[in-house]
């Protein structure tokens, strides 16, 4: 069952490494991941899983190891502790992972679950279900960004609907939301650029039932890109 969950953004440049100079605009977001990553600790999950969105889906077990090198940083990570193995991750579970070890992780096994971005919603909220059943107390760090259309420098140029797609987006993760998280629209994220839908509604899947409240912590659109951070507890 899903006890807690928290939801960030993941961009590489939480990185502090890959950001360099343009570290301290997002120490904001950083610290409100870290206040985020507490709650699941203190909620004593049996399972933390890691959900971001990737190219290909996949699992990944604990160990599982990514790199930032190809951002020209000598920085890798590990999916939680103990012997690394061979897996390498997608970006999206990396800078999950690079939250994890930040906060010092060591509170449960940690495992991680690519989603393929143009995952049906209903497959996404099947995923979720699955995920929140694998043990009595079951914990989420999903990983997703929003629109990357918000300004005419963003990622995807300047679209009208990007502020609307994320204003809605934002609310339904803050207030737990399950409906209208499921109710996204899967093509319209696909042109906004918003990674962060599936994953999005694989939270939605695994809530179902759960009776958890929502708190959004942390809410900007730096470089256009849509990032929020906040809590189900």
């Amino acid at each position: 069952m899903l006890v807690a969950a928290a939801f960030c953004p993941c961009p590489p440049l939480l990185v502090p490494e890959v950001a360099a100079g343009a570290a301290p605009e997002l120490d904001a977001a950083r610290d409100a991941c870290a206040d985020a990553v507490g709650v699941l600790a203190a909620s004593r999950p049996d399972l933390l899983v890691v959900v971001g969105p990737a190219e290909d889906a996949g699992s990944y077990r604990q160990g599982a190891v990514g790199s930032f090198a190809p951002f020209g940083v000598d920085v890798s990570v590990r999916l939680g502790t103990g012997q690394p193995v061979a897996q390498r991750l997608p970006l999206s579970l990396a800078v999950g992972a690079w939250l994890l070890e930040r906060a010092g992780w060591a509170d449960a096994p940690v495992e991680g679950l690519a989603v393929a971005e143009r995952l049906e919603p209903s497959l996404c909220a099947t995923a979720g279900e699955e995920l929140a059943a694998r043990a009595d107390r079951v914990a989420l760090l999903v990983m997703g960004d929003g629109s990357a259309c918000r300004t005419l420098k963003a990622p995807g140029y300047l679209d009208e609907r990007a502020a609307g797609f994320d204003e809605v987006a934002a609310a339904a993760l803050g207030g737990a939301d399950i409906s209208t998280l499921l109710g996204l629209d899967a093509e319209a994220a696909y042109e906004l650029k918003a990674a962060g839908r599936a994953a999005w509604q694989v939270l939605a899947g695994a809530g179902r039932g759960a009776g958890l409240a929502g708190r959004l912590l942390h809410e900007e659109a730096p470089y256009g890109v849509g990032y929020f951070v906040g809590v189900w507890s």
